[in-house]
């Protein structure tokens, strides 16, 4: 008895110094509180929320919840931060913890097993792969040497478009097959899209080319149900997983028959200079001071994510900046008075002339902030526990950055439904990542790394298609009945594509 006593003095003594000393030295994290959000339910968690929109329905709930709110898809934690404090919380202040990649369908069937960049865990190859992207691929002098590609097609896009003149023309296609030939030539030094017999190399029609990125672009963005309730991936539910195994084939087949002529005009040649990207990534594979050895997958994941970034993305943005313009004609009057007077009627828009025309870079930054990209950025995954804001998030919690949501905040943005380029004249707000109120490319880690092209390319095209030509609606069709309705994906489009009308408003010899 008296033995079980002192027992009850210890543990006493010990409880009583355990409550001292958390007074003294409070144990934050297991007294932290998870962020607030909707009761989920039985194994499909709050997977009935997200809606068709995903961006639009978790803004939404943001307002009932704050813009910081923990919800659960399935059997995991998902927190969305909706905004452009919380953005920073997650991409700056804590942005190492956030840094990884959730597994997902699309990272293993269509990033040949989480190669690419924007797919890889955190980790030794991840890094590696966007220091050759910084360094080798995007550095500025490289970006400079393609110059010469980017004026050629953009001349034989104008000369198209001026063909058509008086014609309904469905604009994204002709974007489409610019950027494609643009960066087919970057990054492959042919055109291996292509529906004109001259190019010998051709082995895919624009059209279906346009189809594949269009069909990588929406599987990269879906809610996958096996992603998110692992025990039923096998059944494959929505026959997304399906869909994703005939795209790699399609996409296989395209990089073998490309990777094949580049491996041949490399044999034997001693002291090899790269043409193109390609050339770099296969030099950088056989590079045994490599940190980290370059698969042939990873080859030719990096590549896939170079064509369809370089390509989609930029014609989203191209498309959606179009149509706002044409909903509202004294917007393109007040682009094309700028391009008169700083450039003048004798001559096209260069990329050294964008940083002369603030209202071409107030509509680019209005566009993307209407209309982002990534309407949700690509998830981030915690990588341990962490205290954001004061709340707790577990390790293993799928983080959502609703930049869509962002872009709608009316305690940044005055009318933020109103397309106004105007609201960023005379404004220090650039989309480098700097500016967490604007993330069409991210920040941090994760951002996109060749934000500086595709900026190049959406600035300066967009310039030139106002400069060069009268562009309106088809007659039968009044600014009102353009529909600006969303088709949500990896990259956000506008559902029902644009069709315009353009005339050439420059001397003919120009075009």
């Amino acid at each position: 008895m008296e033995s079980f006593s002192s027992w009850a003095l210890i543990v006493m003594a010990s409880l009583a110094a355990l409550a001292f000393l958390s007074k003294l030295f409070p144990f934050k994290f297991h007294q932290l509180k998870f962020p607030p959000g909707p009761k989920p339910w039985p194994i499909i968690g709050n997977l009935n929320l997200k809606g068709s929109h995903p961006p639009k329905s978790l803004h939404i709930l943001a307002q009932k919840y704050g813009p910081i709110m923990q919800l659960k898809f399935g059997s995991f934690p998902v927190v969305v931060a909706s905004s452009a404090e919380m953005a920073k919380e997650f991409l700056k202040t804590h942005d190492h913890v956030f840094a990884s990649r959730p597994k997902s369908a699309a990272g293993k069937y269509l990033s040949y097993n989480h190669h690419n960049i924007t797919w890889a865990p955190a980790g030794p190859y991840w890094r590696q792969g966007r220091k050759i992207f910084l360094s080798e691929l995007f550095n500025t002098k490289r970006l400079e040497s393609y110059q010469y590609i980017r004026v050629e097609e953009m001349r034989a896009f104008l000369s198209r478009l001026c063909t058509l003149s008086g014609k309904p023309v469905v604009l994204k296609d002709h974007l489409f097959r610019f950027t494609l030939s643009s960066m087919s030539r970057i990054i492959l030094s042919k055109k291996y899209v292509s529906d004109e017999s001259k190019h010998e190399t051709s082995i895919v029609r624009p059209e279906e080319f346009q189809e594949m990125i269009e069909e990588l672009f929406l599987l990269n963005g879906v809610f996958n149900i096996g992603d998110w309730i692992p025990w039923l991936n096998f059944l494959d539910l929505q026959g997304y997983v399906k869909r994703m195994k005939a795209l790699k084939k399609k996409f296989d087949l395209f990089l073998d028959h490309v990777f094949n002529e580049h491996k041949k005009k490399m044999e034997g040649v001693k002291d090899f200079v790269p043409m193109d990207m390609v050339d770099i990534l296969l030099q950088l594979a056989n590079d045994p001071n490599i940190d980290v050895k370059l698969t042939y997958d990873g080859i030719k994941a990096l590549t896939q994510d170079l064509l369809a970034g370089g390509v989609d993305t930029s014609v989203t943005i191209m498309e959606w900046a179009m149509a706002e313009l044409l909903k509202q004609p004294p917007l393109i009057k007040k682009a094309t008075e700028e391009l008169d007077r700083v450039i003048g009627r004798e001559k096209w828009v260069e990329e050294k002339d964008i940083p002369e025309l603030p209202y071409i870079e107030a509509i680019v930054k209005e566009t993307m902030r209407k209309h982002p990209v990534a309407g949700l950025l690509v998830p981030h995954l915690a990588l341990e526990d962490c205290d954001v804001v004061g709340y707790k998030i577990q390790k293993g919690t799928r983080v959502f950055i609703n930049t869509w949501s962002i872009g709608r905040d009316p305690s940044l943005w005055d009318a933020p439904e109103e397309f106004c380029p105007d609201r960023f004249l005379g404004k220090a707000i650039d989309v480098k990542g700097q500016n967490f109120e604007l993330l069409p490319f991210g920040s941090g880690r994760r951002m996109c790394p060749g934000y500086n092209h595709g900026l190049k390319v959406v600035s300066t095209t967009l310039a030139n298609m106002l400069h060069g030509f009268y562009c309106k609606l088809p007659d039968n069709m009044n600014c009102e009945d353009l529909s600006m309705d969303e088709i949500y994906g990896f990259a956000t489009a506008l559902k029902f594509p644009l069709i315009a009308v353009m005339e050439p408003r420059l001397p003919l010899h120009l075009y």
